[in-house]
């Protein structure tokens, strides 16, 4: 499943392990049982699990992404992967993460704001209403100008044959990057769970949104469950 995020992103589900029943068989495993077919019982069950904090048996879950999506939303989606430790219930667990680079291949693709946002006046790190629109205006000219030159002068450097790891140094954090993440069901319920906060930068809850709907249709009654009982649904 992929669907198109932004200008020019995406993300699309490349491969997953497991379906809604590995949560209820990797949990009874302890008392020697498997199940073949989901019923109201297992409902129950995953439903306790999620709400006591039982994480484990969601980490038999697993989904592979390759994702399309700007440098600077990638700096902060890479932050769920550093930092990786061992504690039981750690969020940060299980995550794998390799990136195109900008040292073989040459950047092509950037990020284009439609809409520019005011700086938020209660959060530090925010954005606050659309700008007016003679000042979006004024914006995307400004914008459009220094892409330009940008564009032009990485190609002027790659043209004279520098080396695409230096040239690159020149461009902006609106480059699109592209990488494949793979991570449990835990840690994408956790990415979800910070990146559709309303305080978290737009162009990432576009992402967030987009898994969303991803891992609903890989896993429909463990996401719908865990979604209720952390408060995810819309």
């Amino acid at each position: 499943m992929k669907i198109d995020v932004l200008d020019a992103g995406f993300i699309e589900a490349i491969d997953h392990l497991g379906d809604d029943l590995t949560v209820v068989n990797s949990a009874r495993v302890s008392f020697g049982k498997r199940k073949t077919v989901y019923e109201d019982g297992d409902r129950k069950l995953v439903t306790y699990l999620a709400k006591n904090k039982h994480y484990s048996p969601f980490r038999h879950m697993v989904v592979q992404f390759h994702i399309k999506a700007p440098e600077f939303v990638m700096r902060q989606w890479y932050k769920h992967v550093v930092g990786i430790e061992t504690t039981n219930s750690s969020a940060t667990k299980d995550h794998a993460w390799n990136e195109i680079s900008g040292r073989y291949v040459p950047v092509k693709d950037f990020y284009k704001p439609l809409v520019w946002r005011q700086q938020s006046t209660d959060n530090k790190q925010g954005s606050g209403e659309d700008m007016p629109e003679n000042i979006n205006q004024e914006c995307q000219e400004i914008f459009d100008n220094f892409m330009t030159n940008v564009e032009e002068s990485y190609e002027n450097l790659l043209k004279l044959g520098v080396a695409k790891e230096q040239a690159r140094t020149i461009l902006p954090l609106n480059q699109y990057t592209e990488v494949y993440w793979t991570a449990s069901f835990q840690a994408i319920m956790n990415f979800i769970e910070l990146r559709t906060e309303k305080t978290a930068q737009w162009e990432i809850q576009q992402y967030a949104k987009a898994i969303k709907q991803i891992v609903s249709e890989i896993y429909p009654e463990t996401t719908n469950i865990w979604f209720e009982t952390h408060g995810l649904q819309e």
